[in-house]
């Protein structure tokens, strides 16, 4: 099995040239993705300032793997808990796995995060190991102001799938009011994301800040993408989903 450790020592290795180095680190990010693969990648962009041209900041790679090693590590500690946890309740008789699963056996197309893979602009701001934090407190029993996810207060932005409503977070468009009719639903933008560009980090310059010329209608800063993005534009579908990411 291919070790994100191992890999993280690649970005983290100057000597080797830079397209290797950002392999490693989608490599690292197939192996934890807390927002989904490209969601994951689109967010250290703008976390990580990466630039359109690497050879700018070669050091963005390095910030960019460690924000994505720090959440992992708290994700490390908190899945070897949970694992303990269940060997024990298997070893009472409790084979039975109480709802809602953890965050990170949540599959994606059932849950509320699905937009993010549908549509790699629409996840939460904050940062990964912040993320992280936050679930693991709401799967502790916490409870925490605003979304679950991203923490946005603000009115929640209604969307009609035909029938009936879904209400869909602000800022992250988690979905936090699923459709009564009870089938699962896509969410895609009126514009289909472009994740070529994106994985060129078209939405970049060279200097690690928003590209201004990416397409208008796409936000392109890491506060941007939740205070800027609009749910409302999703249209809701009933229909059996065959989603890559």
């Amino acid at each position: 099995m291919t070790s994100f450790l191992t890999h993280r020592a690649h970005v983290h290795h100057a000597g080797l040239p830079l397209p290797r180095r950002h392999s490693a680190l989608r490599t690292c990010i197939t192996l934890f993705a807390p927002y989904g693969f490209r969601a994951t990648y689109h967010h250290l962009t703008l976390s990580a300032a990466i630039p359109r041209r690497l050879e700018a900041d070669p050091d963005a790679l390095v910030r960019a793997v460690e924000e994505l090693y720090e959440a992992r590590v708290l994700w490390l500690a908190r899945a070897e808990e949970y694992a303990a946890h269940r060997r024990a309740e298997k070893r009472a008789g409790r084979r039975t796995v109480v709802n809602p699963r953890p965050w990170w056996l949540r599959s994606w197309w059932e849950g509320p995060n699905r937009a993010w893979y549908e549509d790699p602009f629409r996840h939460p701001s904050l940062r990964l190991p912040e993320y992280v934090r936050r679930q693991n407190a709401i799967l502790d029993g916490a409870d925490l102001p605003g979304c679950p996810a991203c923490g946005d207060e603000r009115p929640l932005v209604p969307n009609s799938t035909g029938h009936g409503w879904v209400e869909l977070c602000r800022g992250c468009a988690w979905v936090l009011t699923p459709c009564p009719c009870g089938q699962r639903h896509r969410f895609v933008p009126e514009t289909p994301s472009n994740w070529k560009g994106i994985w060129q980090r078209a939405h970049m310059s060279d200097d690690g800040m928003p590209n201004p010329h990416w397409p208008a209608d796409w936000p392109v800063g890491s506060a941007a993408n939740a205070r800027k993005a609009n749910p409302a534009s999703f249209t809701g579908t009933c229909a059996r989903d065959r989603l890559s990411h």
